[in-house]
C-alpha cells in the first residue's frame, strides 16, 4: 500500500490531470478540422452522421442538400472549372461552425466540474486520514489506506469514462458540421457548374492553386446564408 505521502502526490497528479484534460478539450475547437473533399458531380454527397446524440444537433443538424441560393456577387470561375476552397477558412468563419464549437465548450465546462469533483474528494480523503493517522492502531491505519487505494482507483476509472465521453461528443459533432458542409458545398459546385471542388487544408493537399479558382469566399457566403435560413 502506498504511504500517505505517496497518496498526496497522487491527489496531486489527479489535479494536474484535470488541469491538462480541461485546456485540451476547452481549446482543441479552436483548431478547425479538415472539410473532406467535395467532388461537384453527379455522384451522391458523402452521407450526413447520424445527429441523435450530437452535441451539434442544435448548431449543425445534418440536412437534405438545399436549394442553392443566388450567388455572391463578383466575379467567378466559368462552369466546367476545378476550383478550391481553403479549409481553415471555410470552416472558420461558418456560423454552423462557431456555434457548434460554443455548444462543445459548454458540455466541456461541465466535464471539467465533474473531473474537478472527483479531485476535490479524493483530496478531502486524503487529508482527512493524514489528520487522524497519528491516532490509528496499525490495523486501522492499514484499512484507511486500503479505502483510499480504492477510492483513488474509483476516480481514475470515472476520468477515463469523462474522458471518452467527451472524446466520442467532438467526434460525433465533427462529423455532424462536415456532414452539413459537404452536401452544402456540392450544392453549390453543381448549380455553378464546376467540375470538381478541391480542398486546400494546412496539411498541403493542393500545393498551387490561382486565385481565380480560389471559391472560399462565395462559398463561405452561401453556407453562412443557407445556415441563417434555419
Amino acid at each position: 500500500m502506498k504511504n500517505p505521502a505517496q497518496l498526496a502526490f497522487n491527489a496531486v497528479l489527479l489535479i494536474a490531470v484535470a488541469v491538462l484534460y480541461f485546456l485540451h478539450f476547452n481549446q482543441r475547437p479552436a483548431a478547425a478540422p479538415a472539410v473532406a473533399p467535395v467532388a461537384a458531380t453527379e455522384e451522391a454527397a458523402p452521407a450526413a452522421a447520424d445527429t441523435t446524440a450530437s452535441p451539434a444537433a442544435e448548431a449543425a443538424p445534418a440536412e437534405e442538400a438545399p436549394a442553392v441560393a443566388a450567388a455572391p456577387a463578383g466575379p467567378a470561375p466559368a462552369a466546367g472549372a476545378i476550383v478550391y476552397v481553403e479549409s481553415s477558412k471555410l470552416l472558420d468563419g461558418y456560423q454552423g461552425m462557431k456555434d457548434a464549437r460554443r455548444s462543445f465548450e459548454v458540455k466541456a465546462k461541465g466535464w471539467e466540474r465533474q473531473n474537478q469533483a472527483l479531485v476535490t474528494s479524493f483530496r478531502t480523503a486524503v487529508e482527512q486520514y493524514q489528520k487522524t493517522a497519528a491516532g490509528l492502531t496499525p490495523e486501522q491505519r492499514a484499512a484507511a489506506e486500503q479505502q483510499l487505494q480504492q477510492k483513488q482507483q474509483q476516480g481514475a476509472a470515472e476520468q477515463q469514462k469523462i474522458q471518452q465521453q467527451a472524446q466520442e461528443a467532438e467526434a460525433k459533432l465533427t462529423q455532424t458540421v462536415l456532414g452539413s458542409v459537404n452536401k452544402k458545398v456540392e450544392a453549390y459546385g453543381k448549380a455553378h457548374g464546376y467540375k470538381m471542388i478541391l480542398i486546400a487544408a494546412p496539411s498541403g493537399t493542393i500545393a498551387y492553386g490561382e486565385k481565380g479558382l480560389d471559391v472560399t469566399a462565395p462559398v463561405l457566403a452561401y453556407l453562412n446564408s443557407e445556415y441563417r435560413k434555419k
